[in-house]
């Protein structure tokens, strides 16, 4: 495929476009051209490469078996090629680059300031773009402009790297005027027919409880379902009810206000926390300086507040 592109380098933005968008008018439109422009570029990529890329179906084109294999390598391709372009070293203070960033809405509040903070001081001319994330997305990752993603997932994709920022445990949040904290623990069918605030947005991160409680031929009430954290944790302060969340976001919402963090009475596997990005991205050298920065912020926040957690939860039993 390479010596194919390589040949006519120029075909690269027009393939690129057609494989994105499946239309030529579209196509001509991202690049600036005429359709007949596009419509040239098109038949000299067919020639190229010995097949039709796309054909029309009805009132739309598909993409052929070599346009889907095309899709899925040019992006590393051409991460390859503009990496000829990039300093082996990188120099944080002549970077200007925009590093985006995605993960939950608690990640931009609790985490995401001290990122930039680091970042300011060390290249003042780079910035971020921070995105809320769901890990549904993640075999999408190739087609993103996203530098990384924080994220909770028990399989990564072949076409990913990654480090482990580590794993945590599902926990129960309420108020403590909440009638359930007159008891140390709660049960299965307590905490089933309580009323329940789902966190809708940035994440996913208290699924399995309703898998599990599926195979139990239960369900919980959803009393609210709401986008953030905070609106989340507002909701617990001002009605009876229960948020399922991860221990170190339970624990570090607890410093701040009166809430009680309690066991989940049911048994989960932990949680696997990671710091993940495309292969495209491997080699380059703003890129890794950028991941190598915001890992231990991650890391060391996710461990920190476990451990208040743990206290919080022991401290409760006793």
């Amino acid at each position: 495929m390479a010596s194919a592109l390589l040949n006519n380098y120029k075909l690269l933005p027009a393939l690129i476009a057609i494989l994105q968008t499946r239309n030529l008018t579209e196509s001509a439109r991202q690049l600036n051209v005429t359709q007949s422009a596009m419509s040239k570029a098109l038949m000299q990529i067919r020639a190229a490469f010995h097949d039709k890329i796309v054909i029309r179906e009805g009132n739309q084109f598909v993409l052929t078996r070599k346009g889907e294999a095309l899709k899925a390598q040019l992006p590393v391709l051409m991460q390859t090629l503009d990496n000829l372009y990039l300093p082996s070293e990188m120099d944080p203070s002549r970077c200007q680059r925009q590093f985006t960033l995605a993960s939950s809405d608690y990640v931009a509040q609790a985490i995401l300031p001290s990122i930039c903070c680091e970042l300011a001081l060390n290249a003042a001319s780079a910035s971020v773009e921070y995105q809320l994330w769901h890990k549904d997305k993640l075999t999408e990752l190739a087609d993103m402009p996203l530098d990384l993603v924080s994220t909770i997932t028990d399989f990564v994709p072949e076409n990913l790297h990654g480090k482990s920022i580590g794993e945590d445990q599902l926990v129960v949040v309420c108020r403590r005027q909440h009638p359930l904290c007159l008891s140390d623990e709660l049960s299965v069918t307590e905490y089933i027919n309580a009323k329940h605030v789902l966190i809708s947005g940035g994440g996913d991160k208290d699924s399995p409880v309703d898998l599990a409680l599926s195979t139990l031929g239960e369900q919980r009430l959803v009393f609210a379902s709401v986008p953030f954290f905070q609106s989340a944790i507002e909701l617990l302060l001002k009605t009876d009810t229960l948020l399922t969340t991860p221990l170190h976001i339970a624990a570090d919402f607890a410093q701040t206000y009166d809430l009680r963090v309690m066991r989940l009475p049911i048994t989960l596997k932990p949680q696997q926390y990671y710091l993940l990005w495309h292969a495209k991205h491997h080699q380059d050298p703003e890129h890794t300086w950028f991941r190598e920065l915001c890992f231990p912020f991650l890391n060391k926040h996710l461990e920190r507040t476990k451990i208040i957690g743990m206290k919080l939860l022991h401290a409760n039993k006793s």
